[in-house]
């Protein structure tokens, strides 16, 4: 996913930027006193801080930074971008309306650093914070460097994350607090037409279209009004239920997770949208539920802010040598759904079809990634979240790790395959649907996978898998350093009563 590189030089004392496109001069009017707003997630017009704050002078300039090597490593993928690309495309439609634009920087945050030194001076710059892989976070760090010392870096905290002065006790009390903010009003019109030095965003656009993927999601703020709307008024019905069903989740879940990973809409709109349609509604229940995990998704976002480090290593420190072997057969077999346990096969499949499931069949596949084939989840993970469009590193990293039995503060638990596809998909009629070979084939023998020659031979014995895998899980549970540590992991990590 490379475009062409774009360079910054001074010429006559003053700068330009040049590429294969442009070559624009600018005017010293700009380059005194413009906001220039970053946009990474949060990708909307309404309550969005960095936006309406960097709007207030009325002479500004937004930009979305285009890292090549960010889409390519750490779980992203082209399904992911193409979400991204509908967000974008919506914004800066809107953005027409305000006479301002979108602008494409190409390039690490280090190269944005210099290229605004050296052409905005005197600017002030406006970002959301965000919560994100080892990547962005060294590139984030190393500009905000070179800002240090400056009052002329704004950064806004993100929903209900605690990004300086953590403290579990009081996160649920300042969550609630954040949640009942006023809603930032949208941004100010541009009073100065801003040179365009850097790609246009229809540009950018045709240069993107060979890494679009179609079939999946459709981005952008209208998408997810759409959603949310639909999700309060019916679909909502009996959601707490049907969550847990691959084909009944589709219709009954909110589907808003993507637009919440990419900021399509903000996560306090939807909170505050449901205060107001919840007294009036036929499904308190349901909705008590979906309220429930608005407030989980920021609480497992936090644990990837308080501490980096597991994004590569386990929460407690004695669990990272339980899989020290990674075996790439069970590992492409599972990834590619050729398990040879139908229900399991299945649920990727459509995963891959579809860049969405339940979080029951999440949890499922991650816990047959780790229990039954025993590959260390450092592995796996990456490949897994390269197939949700709804990827947040926040939430799949924390819920991978449970999964796998590695955070020392949550009891190991092993799905059963065989027990969910005849629990969640009594007459294999979903399965399938998925896979048609198997359509004359008993409901029994497939919840069971005792299908000999006429599917694939299964990778692993689920019933010795499972056992290994307990025993060797438990077996190290039970000392006195264990505990010790997991102790250490619930005061930093631990959910605490929510106020």
């Amino acid at each position: 996913m490379s475009l062409p590189y774009f360079n910054c030089l001074i010429v006559d004392k003053f700068p330009y930027c040049y590429s294969k496109l442009n070559r624009v001069k600018y005017s010293r009017a700009h380059l005194f006193e413009v906001d220039i707003i970053i946009l990474h997630k949060n990708l909307r017009l309404e309550d969005n801080s960095a936006l309406f704050y960097g709007s207030l002078n009325q002479n500004y300039k937004i930009i979305y930074v285009y890292d090549s090597h960010y889409w390519s490593v750490d779980g992203r993928s082209p399904r992911q971008f193409s979400f991204l690309l509908d967000c974008l495309k919506e914004v800066q439609s809107n953005l027409k309306e305000l006479n301002s634009s979108l602008e494409i920087f190409e390039g690490s945050y280090q190269d944005l650093s210099d290229f605004i030194e050296i052409n905005y001076p005197h600017s002030k710059i406006h970002l959301n914070h965000s919560t994100d892989t080892s990547y962005y976070r060294n590139q984030i760090s190393k500009f905000k460097d070179t800002f240090k010392g400056s009052t002329r870096l704004k950064v806004y905290e993100d929903f209900g994350i605690q990004t300086e002065h953590f403290d579990r006790d009081r996160w649920s009390f300042d969550w609630n607090k954040q949640m009942r903010k006023r809603l930032h009003d949208l941004p100010k019109s541009n009073l100065f037409d801003q040179s365009k030095d850097l790609m246009e965003f229809d540009c950018f656009l045709d240069r993107s279209k060979k890494n679009i993927q179609k079939g999946f999601q459709q981005g952008g703020t209208k998408a997810a009004n759409r959603l949310l709307t639909s999700f309060f008024e019916t679909r909502s019905e009996g959601y707490s239920k049907k969550m847990s069903s691959p084909h009944e989740a589709e219709e009954s879940c909110s589907r808003l997770s993507p637009h919440i990973a990419f900021g399509s809409i903000s996560i306090r709109e939807i909170y505050q949208k449901l205060e107001a349609h919840y007294p009036q509604s036929n499904f308190k229940k349901d909705l008590y539920s979906f309220r429930k995990r608005l407030y989980w998704h920021c609480h497992f976002i936090q644990k990837l802010e308080t501490e980096p480090a597991i994004e590569f290593n386990s929460m407690h420190s004695m669990c990272d040598d339980l899989r020290p072997l990674e075996n790439k057969e069970f590992i492409d077999r599972w990834i590619n759904g050729e398990t040879g346990f139908p229900f399991m096969d299945a649920c990727m499949l459509y995963l891959r079809e579809k860049g969405w499931i339940n979080f029951r069949m999440r949890a499922m596949i991650m816990s047959f990634a780790s229990y039954n084939l025993w590959q260390p989840w450092q592995s796996t993970s990456p490949l897994l979240g390269e197939l949700f469009v709804d990827y947040e590193p926040g939430i799949h990293i924390p819920q991978v790790q449970m999964q796998s039995g590695v955070t020392g503060i949550n009891l190991p638990r092993i799905y059963s395959v065989n027990k969910q596809s005849s629990d969640q998909d009594p007459e294999a009629k979903w399965i399938k649907q998925i896979i048609p070979t198997l359509n004359d084939i008993d409901p029994k023998k497939i919840h069971s996978a005792d299908l000999h020659t006429t599917y694939i031979s299964p990778v692993v014995d689920l019933k010795e898998s499972s056992k290994y895998a307990r025993d060797t899980i438990w077996s190290i549970r039970k000392g006195d350093e264990f505990k010790k540590i997991a102790r250490s992991v619930y005061h930093k990590h631990g959910s605490r009563k929510r106020s």
